[in-house]
């Protein structure tokens, strides 16, 4: 079978010999850098796509892209969401009622936030429904006063389903006996587990016309509606349109307020944890200079010879620019199987470690979600892989360069 000269060489130089051990050592440990590298980059970009994914799915899933809202109660919100449906970009309306407080049970006491909605058309702008663990949403009848809470607050309070607990709510009432807290007893009719620590612990659901009598309106009058949009990211632009087009009685508010600043700040972690990887990748591929400079020193003999039986500059700088490719082609071959495993893998290893050692690597309490995801794409592995090859690549020039300088006469005086 043909094959070029300096392929032949090239791909030789690659293989051990036993009078040329060490340099075929230092190109086995520069392909593990490059593997090493890739595997790592492609895990990390994983992860972080993970992050991203959930920061979508379930919190941004869970709170509203955007809510239109009145300083007075709105009477009419089925004819409102009429008009606000009739844009191309809105997906959905429901409505609420939102009311901070406290809730309490057997001298237990944990901050909550109440969102009183319409069971009937809460999962059109919401997932809350797939992440029951006990009851669900139909539980919420009007007038019996239920309340579904996460199991954070669930543990911390110690109830479960069917328990009476006490809302707290931050008004008071003049009597003649005094001034004493507005208080309402709830039954618990469900307990949920999104995974994101600040709705697990602090986000209760209630029957939207329960919380209007707490508020002492009347059953069909409500806050506001919240609003699911096709392409959540114009939800600030498209948002504020509707309020205006509606008129002065309403404003908007967006996902962007309450979470904007943490999808930012993993967008833009992702950036410089993908950058400063890139600079490990780089590091590890330019190993191969001083790789292919040492097998250079190594092999002016057969450099000489070559060039005195006719090999011109051009097919010894090919020489070395196969066997520095050739590295860089294995490793991050290597370096891409094994982060492509690794990344599928990651989140149940995790688990098991967690599991084993029995303690949790992310805590709810400081993290938006308790475990750690990881979501493959096969962008950032192509991205990864061609970024190692061409860097690999530009790091074969010098040493080959140098080589094709090498002239016969000197390189074989002291052979």
């Amino acid at each position: 079978m043909f094959r070029p000269l300096s392929v032949y060489i090239g791909a030789r130089y690659t293989r051990a010999r036993r009078r040329s051990l060490f340099v075929s050592f230092i190109s086995f440990t520069s392909m593990i850098g490059l593997a090493l590298g890739v595997l790592v980059m492609i895990v990390v970009l994983s992860v972080m796509n993970g992050f991203d994914h959930e920061m979508r799915t379930r919190v941004l899933g869970m709170v509203p892209h955007a809510t239109i809202e009145s300083p007075t109660p709105i009477d009419d919100w089925p004819a409102l969401g009429e008009r606000l449906v009739e844009h191309p970009q809105v997906d959905a309306v429901a409505p609420f009622i939102q009311m901070q407080g406290l809730l309490t049970h057997r001298g237990q006491v944990t901050k909550i936030l109440i969102n009183a909605v319409d069971p009937d058309v809460e999962s059109d702008v919401s997932i809350i429904a797939r992440f029951f663990r006990d009851g669900s949403l139909q539980d919420l009848q009007p007038g019996e006063f239920g309340i579904v809470i996460g199991d954070k607050a669930a543990d911390k309070l110690g109830v479960g389903v069917g328990d009476k607990i006490t809302f707290v709510a931050p008004e008071v009432t003049v009597t003649p006996a005094g001034v004493f807290p507005r208080m309402k007893r709830f039954t618990v009719r469900g307990i949920f587990h999104v995974g994101a620590g600040e709705i697990d612990g602090y986000v209760a659901m209630t029957n939207i016309s329960d919380l209007a009598r707490l508020h002492r309106w009347k059953p069909d009058q409500v806050q506001g509606v919240r609003l699911r949009f096709e392409d959540l990211f114009q939800a600030p632009r498209i948002a504020w349109e509707l309020a205006g087009q509606l008129g002065e009685g309403f404003y908007s508010r967006d996902w962007t307020r309450t979470h904007g600043n943490l999808y930012q700040a993993i967008r833009m972690e992702k950036a410089m944890i993908g950058l400063l990887l890139l600079l490990i990748v780089a590091v590890a591929a330019f190993n191969i200079i001083s790789t292919l400079v040492m097998v250079v020193t190594d092999k002016r003999g057969d450099i000489a010879i070559l060039r005195t039986l006719g090999a011109t500059p051009k097919q010894i700088m090919a020489i070395f620019m196969v066997q520095g490719t050739v590295i860089g082609v294995v490793g991050t071959l290597v370096g891409a199987v094994l982060g492509i495993l690794a990344a599928l893998n990651v989140s149940s290893w995790i688990a098991a470690l967690e599991r084993l050692i029995g303690h949790k690597f992310l805590n709810a309490d400081v993290y938006f979600i308790d475990y750690l995801p990881s979501r493959l794409l096969a962008a950032d592995v192509v991205q990864v892989c061609a970024a190692a090859l061409v860097l690999s690549f530009f790091a074969t020039l010098y040493p080959a360069w140098r080589a094709a300088r090498t002239q016969p006469a000197e390189a074989l005086r002291y052979e």
